[in-house]
């Protein structure tokens, strides 16, 4: 890749993201503050609505703490943002492991996909599959906490690292608010989505295969949870980025700091929950819906004019979205098409634009006839008018020839 791509691509992902925090701090996003409001036992916690951008729940989201293997997200990002050929495979370097640490069990020596060492680190939370991607990726593993820090100061998070793997380190940290923001930047990936959604996996170019299981039990428990990341340790106590689509709403959780892992879960389940119950999806616009009726010209008729499409948004249970017609004129002359353009629709949410539509006409228009211009011409005063003067001055104009005629005769 050229260094005016690697500018181009990097400024690209700098505005998706953003946009992406622009919708975390839209007007409409709020703390959660009624009364059915889950209780949960994490010191820090968020929940976001992801197409309204709504915080539908807020806990300290925004302060900086150990985030453990969370952090793993973050290097799943630069790892895909850096290698997009997944199938691309990676030498797996020797990895020493301390008791207790989560491993893929991976092989040294191997020659492993992308995808493969995504699923070793994503799923499991194999730190042996962490360390591999950051040496694979960035040649070394200090390389790569330094892109892994890059890429944080340029989407503009708080969050900074020291390892790829999320084990506790003085100035290893993030926030509730910082995950949900790498989380959003991931899910453009499809192949991502499709890893934490699984509940096992096999890494089929490790000699031999091995199949590693998802940490994640929410997802093995509730079909509507999609994702996404664990993490654990002594001093970040248990942590959980949860991400779920029930009834059509899409919502990412974060916990930090939970006592344990039973309580991760319930506290995770519980703001996904609440966080889809408050939303629902709605049709703001119908295809087909008439707003308008413009005079055909010349004759006594009208065009319907409607939504060439329907919108379909998620909106707060208590919210209403509003629409207006702008550009429709009083009255229009054929031929038109039937889905000729007309005006526009705007549908607000808000206050704010959230989608246009084509106003188009329902029916085809054919041209005026002459006899309905010449009809519609003879309702009009005017017209009405000129041809009596016309009338008179052909006759004054016959009666003038007839004159003449007579006195040449007569001479």
């Amino acid at each position: 890749m050229t260094d005016a791509r690697r500018r181009a691509a990097a400024t690209a992902r700098v505005l998706v993201l953003a946009a992406l925090s622009f919708l975390l701090l839209v007007p409409g996003a709020a703390r959660a503050a009624d009364d059915d409001a889950p209780t949960i036992q994490a010191p820090a916690a968020i929940v976001v609505e992801l197409s309204t951008g709504d915080v539908v729940f807020g806990r300290k989201q925004d302060q900086q703490r150990g985030i453990a293997s969370t952090t793993k997200l973050m290097t799943a990002l630069v790892a895909l943002e850096h290698e997009r050929d997944l199938t691309k495979r990676f030498r797996v370097p020797a990895y020493a492991a301390s008791a207790g640490e989560s491993l893929a069990n991976l092989h040294a020596g191997d020659r492993m996909t992308m995808e493969d060492l995504l699923g070793g680190m994503l799923l499991p939370s194999g730190n042996d599959a962490a360390a591999a991607i950051a040496r694979s990726v960035g040649g070394s593993v200090s390389a790569f906490v330094g892109l892994m820090n890059d890429r944080a100061r340029a989407i503009g998070l708080d969050a900074r690292f020291r390892n790829p793997i999320g084990l506790d380190a003085p100035g290893h940290h993030a926030s509730a608010a910082d995950l949900v923001k790498i989380t959003l930047l991931l899910r453009r990936f499809p192949a991502f989505r499709a890893i934490v959604d699984r509940k096992t996996m096999t890494l089929r170019s490790a000699t031999p295969a091995i199949t590693v299981e998802n940490r994640n039990t929410l997802v093995q428990e509730y079909p509507w949870v999609d994702g996404v990341k664990t993490g654990h340790t002594r001093a970040s106590g248990y942590s959980l980025v949860g991400s779920g689509r029930r009834r059509g709403i899409s919502v990412v959780s974060v916990v930090l700091g939970d006592p344990t892992e039973a309580a991760r879960d319930s506290d995770s389940i519980a703001l996904l929950r609440y966080a889809t119950d408050q939303y629902r999806r709605t049709t703001a616009l119908k295809r087909g819906t008439v707003v308008g009726r413009p005079a055909l010209r010349y004759r006594d008729e009208d065009v319907a004019v409607v939504a060439a499409s329907s919108v379909v948004r998620t909106a707060r249970r208590d919210e209403q979205l509003t629409t207006r017609v702008l550009g429709v004129p009083k009255d229009v002359e054929g031929p038109l098409r039937r889905g000729a353009r007309l005006g526009t629709i705007e549908v607000l949410q808000r206050g704010r634009v959230v989608a246009r539509i084509p106003a188009v006409t329902a029916t085809e228009v054919r041209a005026a006839t002459f006899w309905q211009r010449l009809d519609d011409g003879l309702e009009r005063g005017w017209v009405r008018f000129l041809i009596a003067v016309a009338v008179v001055c052909l006759l004054v104009l016959a009666f003038l020839v007839r004159r003449s005629r007579r006195t040449h005769r007569v001479r």
